[in-house]
């Protein structure tokens, strides 16, 4: 049976790093695991008054609906101001309301931060993870997925250099073998 991961990006950048990284990391999958890429950037701010029967943004329901269907989640997050952007935070908000109902629940998650500076993303990284402690989320430990200077990773049409894909590629098996564990 084909398990589906969701794949979440903190970055709304055409271009973005994050993106591009994303985008391997749901081709490295395994043939029995689905990419299912989940936009957020239709998202309106969470507010409690809105998550009332026939109040609830369309958004937030397609939202809930498409990560409430899968079985894993993998996180991208730049960092902003050393935390997640609010677009990340938002849908993490989204997802957990109304209480109660969350979709993030037991689901076993991936954090990966990409930078283009040398710290890598390490606050968003942090930041991100405790979020996920309190949503349940079980998060792979090790390898930690710190990706700094990372547009020096790519070359001239955007491929990744091979040392990075077979860094990314032990991240995901690592990641299969936790998900396993959690699933199986």
């Amino acid at each position: 049976m084909t398990k589906k991961i969701g794949i979440i990006v903190g970055s709304l950048r055409k271009d973005s790093l994050n993106k591009k990284v994303a985008k391997y990391f749901a081709s490295a999958l395994p043939e029995d695991f689905e990419p299912v890429f989940v936009e957020i950037d239709d998202l309106p701010l969470y507010n409690e008054d809105l998550d009332v029967e026939g109040a609830v943004p369309e958004a937030w329901t397609r939202f809930r609906e498409k990560v409430g269907g899968v079985d894993g989640v993998y996180f991208f997050t730049p960092e902003y101001n050393r935390s997640v952007p609010a677009a990340l935070k938002n849908a993490l908000d989204v997802g957990s309301r109304p209480y109660g109902h969350s979709v993030w629940d037991g689901k076993p998650a991936l954090v990966v931060s990409v930078s283009p500076g040398a710290i890598s993303g390490f606050g968003a990284n942090h930041h991100l993870r405790q979020s996920l402690v309190f949503l349940n989320m079980p998060t792979l430990q090790q390898p930690e997925a710190y990706i700094g200077n990372a547009a020096a990773l790519f070359d001239a049409k955007d491929a990744l250099t091979e040392k990075t894909t077979s860094f990314f590629d032990l991240i995901t098996s690592k990641y299969i073998e936790f998900f396993k564990k959690l699933t199986d």
